[in-house]
């Protein structure tokens, strides 16, 4: 299918171009470009954007259609794509959308036979004419220039992610591919060329790319298991989706425990099991330990979480024993705009009502959503990595530098408490381990594998998946 010629630009038009250097050939780059996922990885994580409808690619006259924004003001978007050519660009066209005029050239050309540049090219009016120049002009320029500087590093970062492991493209089981994690984690690896199954809870017969399970039934098809090369397995009850009542923190161990021996059991019945397990854990392995450093050969702590954390890894020996390498990845607070505890501090801190919580001196052990989604890769992809491994930067932080650092990044003030005895009336037991336990968390078996941070410091993390 072809689409029409693009449209030459109005001489009314505006212009903003983005250009980097990417240590990766031209033909790579628009490969990346071409595989599914690409559109949302390149999608910044702070907007509320949700595809509708695609049919195709990147090819001429594919389409998508876009929902922009949430309630009343949201908005939806569609764009042709035209002017492909081959290993070196292809184009939008907006049919429809907010814009009077919108047409974006991806480019990608040679630098030698190994690095690239990467283009954006945008011709753009905005409604309403002159008024619409006047009232918009530098806000656009300013969100534009925002999102591809977004766009470029995530491009430029997960090509040179997927060429560290070699080019290996490996057939991959997700469980938790709607999660926070999971959702980033799937179109990372399917933009880098390997293929994607869910384990999903759909009852048959179950969506193409997907094999059904019940965890709560301990039933899963095995037959859809046959000839995985890899397995991650993030699925879980959310640990800070309310009050830890008896019956919550029955199902958050079930999710975890359960679900994963339900899992485990049928991957090592498999004619050819898969070769290696990359299983989600938590550093709440090691409880409340003030300010003591901790890495994977220290000892556990106490509390429920540990408790769950401990049986939780226990539940994949058998895939080890059957001679699977498992990796636990023993995830910190994972940074996103997207969800998770950022998430649901940025409301406050944006009203300038942020601060710190409790003392403030307790220690968060954090992970930029890309680096947690980077060591799932780099678990996936190294050999001689087994048995639990901290996912956590190599800078962890204060409640209260937390605290600060997210209120000058936002450009608010960060000074208003949240006192520990109103922690704990709020959320009880939850509240005490999520919010004021102390872990302070070293990533030892990452950096002794050579694991490239991409996100060590805290601010630089938090500009990134805010866009600031």
């Amino acid at each position: 299918m072809t689409g029409p010629p693009s449209p030459v630009p109005p001489s009314s038009a505006e212009l903003f171009v983005h250009r980097s250097h990417v240590r990766a050939p031209a033909s790579e780059v628009f490969r990346w470009h071409a595989r599914p996922g690409a559109l949302e990885r390149l999608t910044p994580p702070w907007e509320r954007i949700r595809v509708l409808a695609r049919t195709g690619g990147i090819e001429n006259g594919a389409r998508v259609t876009l929902r922009m924004g949430t309630g009343p003001m949201a908005m939806q978007w569609t764009a042709e794509h035209r002017d492909y050519v081959e290993g070196a660009q292809f184009r939008d066209v907006q049919i429809h959308g907010p814009f009077a005029y919108w047409q974006h050239t991806h480019r990608m050309t040679p630098n030698g036979a190994a690095e690239s540049f990467l283009e954006d090219r945008i011709e753009y009016i905005l409604p309403f004419g002159a008024l619409g120049s006047l009232g918009g002009g530098a806000l656009t320029r300013r969100r534009l220039t925002r999102t591809f500087a977004y766009r470029h590093r995530v491009t430029v970062q997960d090509i040179a992610a997927h060429a560290r492991i070699g080019g290996r493209h490996m057939k991959i089981l997700v469980t938790g591919s709607s999660g926070l994690i999971g959702s980033a984690l799937v179109p990372f690896l399917t933009s880098g060329g390997h293929d994607v199954v869910r384990l999903v809870r759909d009852a048959p017969p179950a969506r193409a790319g997907t094999v059904a399970w019940d965890p709560d039934h301990g039933t899963i098809d095995a037959a859809g298991l046959e000839g995985l090369d890899a397995v991650v397995h993030l699925a879980g009850e959310n640990i800070a989706a309310g009050r830890w009542t008896p019956a919550r923190k029955a199902r958050i161990y079930s999710s975890r425990v359960d679900g994963t021996r339900v899992l485990v059991d049928a991957l090592t019945k498999l004619a050819r099991p898969p070769k290696v397990l990359v299983a989600a854990s938590a550093i709440g392995y090691f409880g409340h330990r003030n300010r003591d450093v901790v890495d994977e050969d220290s000892a556990s702590g106490g509390g429920f979480l540990a408790d769950v954390v401990r049986e939780w890894e226990a539940a994949t020996a058998s895939a080890a024993q059957a001679g699977i390498r498992v990796v636990n990845l023993r995830f910190g607070v994972v940074l996103s705009a997207a969800g998770g505890a950022l998430a649901t501090m940025l409301p406050p801190f944006r009203l300038g009502l942020g601060g710190p919580i409790g003392g403030g001196e307790q220690y968060v052990s954090w992970i930029a959503i890309d680096d947690a989604i980077g060591a799932v890769l780099h678990a996936l992809g190294t050999a001689d990595l087994s048995g639990p491994v901290n996912a956590v930067a190599p800078n962890p932080v204060t409640n209260r530098e937390l605290a600060a650092t997210l209120g000058r990044v936002l450009s608010r003030p960060a000074v208003v408490p949240l006192p520990a005895f109103a922690v704990k009336l709020l959320f009880g037991e939850m509240g005490e381990e999520l919010l004021l336990s102390s872990t302070r968390v070293e990533p030892e078996r990452l950096k002794q594998s050579h694991y490239e941070f991409r996100f060590p410091e805290l601010e630089g993390a938090l500009r990134h998946v805010l866009g600031r």
